[in-house]
C-alpha cells in the first residue's frame, strides 16, 4: 500500500512551490520567459550579423531553421541559467 502511494505521488516530488519569476520594467510586470524570448530573438539577429560579416552564411542551406533554432537554443539556455533549477 505504501508502495502504490509513493508510486502515485514521484512525478510530483520534483515540483516546489517559488515565487513567480516577473520583473518591473517601466512601471510593468513582465515573465522571465517574455525576457529570455527577447534575448532569444536578439542573440539570434545578432548571430545573423556576425555569420554574414564571416561568410558562414552563404554556406548555411536552412537559413531561417538555423536561426530559428539557434535563437530557441540561446533563450532556453538564458531561462535554464538564470531561472532553472
Amino acid at each position: 500500500m505504501k508502495i502504490g502511494l509513493l508510486a502515485a505521488n514521484l512525478p510530483a516530488a520534483a515540483c516546489t512551490i517559488r515565487g513567480t519569476t516577473d520583473f518591473p520594467v517601466a512601471g510593468a510586470y513582465f515573465p522571465s520567459w517574455l525576457l529570455c524570448l527577447f534575448g532569444g530573438v536578439l542573440s539570434a539577429l545578432l548571430l545573423r550579423v556576425l555569420f554574414l560579416a564571416l561568410g558562414i552564411d552563404r554556406y548555411l542551406t536552412l537559413r531561417l531553421c538555423t536561426y530559428l533554432s539557434l535563437g530557441g537554443i540561446i533563450g532556453l539556455a538564458t531561462w535554464y541559467i538564470f531561472f532553472g533549477p
